[in-house]
């Protein structure tokens, strides 16, 4: 274990950016321990890795590793990750945003880059609330769960945020919580492998406002309910109905192929591009 501790804090700016902004008993911290252990997993130069944020709680993300990093404007991470991967598709780019910043100041974002299946893998960690801006309701604040900005309940449908990746054309999609780490971190492995656009769910808690506000308890408590809420895709595939009312899957939820952006846009160029010789001849 301390082996391991090790490893994750070498990727780390410990000696620049702590101590961090995140309550204590957050998720993200357990999620940025679970994206560091699939990169040190798989073997990435660090030098080779893009991380970009948005605004928000798990938008500060990436201030704290030793990566190439971008903390950039509200909503507006995909937009600049776009830039980044066209501009140096090499790069293994991987965008750090949460259910207020991705689905509502950045829904729009959201979907076309789902789309166009430009090879960026998003993580998405969902606390069902704006945290850092004192517990609005966000996008994914669940029907008659109460915000400060909904005192009598949220009237709105929440979003199922992978069923929206999938339909928008995202070519892997997943979800994992932050209770179940192990799965987590092999998630996230297979998103940055998938070549295309790749979405990891996390579903994480925010105690400090949407807990306290709901009377859903600590963080511990919060962690059992995603415990006990949470099924494994394959296993949910073999129970009646009945007993998966209240539940949520976790695991692999879409994994297809489809042409990269990126690949794609260079064999447009190349279509119009002049050959050395015959622009000498026309001179």
């Amino acid at each position: 274990m301390e082996i391991i501790a090790a490893e994750t804090h070498s990727y780390l700016r410990a000696k620049k950016k702590f101590p961090n902004v995140w309550c204590a008993g957050c998720g993200i911290g357990i999620a940025l321990g679970a994206i560091i252990r699939a990169i040190d997993n798989l073997k990435l130069d660090r030098n080779d890795v893009a991380m970009i944020s948005g605004i928000g709680c798990s938008s500060r993300m990436p201030v704290y590793v030793d990566f190439n990093t971008l903390h950039t404007t509200h909503g507006r991470a995909l937009a600049f990750a776009t830039g980044v991967k066209l501009a140096n598709p090499k790069l293994k780019v991987i965008v750090i945003t949460g259910d207020g910043d991705g689905l509502a100041i950045g829904g729009n974002h959201f979907i076309h880059t789902c789309r166009r299946n430009i090879d960026i893998t998003t993580i998405l960690i969902n606390n069902s609330t704006y945290g850092m801006t004192g517990g609005q309701y966000s996008p994914t604040t669940p029907f008659m769960k109460l915000g400060t900005t909904a005192p009598y309940g949220n009237r709105e449908r929440d979003f199922d945020i992978c069923s929206l990746a999938k339909s928008a054309g995202a070519t892997f999609v997943a979800r994992g919580t932050v209770y179940h780490v192990t799965l987590l971190e092999k998630l996230v492995q297979q998103a940055i492998l998938k070549k295309g656009f790749s979405l990891v769910e996390v579903i994480s808690h925010c105690h400090t406002f949407y807990g306290r506000l709901n009377k859903e308890g600590t963080a511990v408590k919060m962690m059992e309910w995603q415990k006990e809420h949470a099924i494994p895709i394959q296993a949910a595939a073999k129970l009646p109905p009945e007993k998966l009312k209240d539940k949520f899957l976790i695991g692999t939820m879409w994994d297809v192929d489809f042409p990269e952006y990126c690949e794609e846009y260079d064999k447009v160029i190349a279509q119009f591009q002049v050959p050395p010789e015959d622009s000498e001849g026309k001179k």
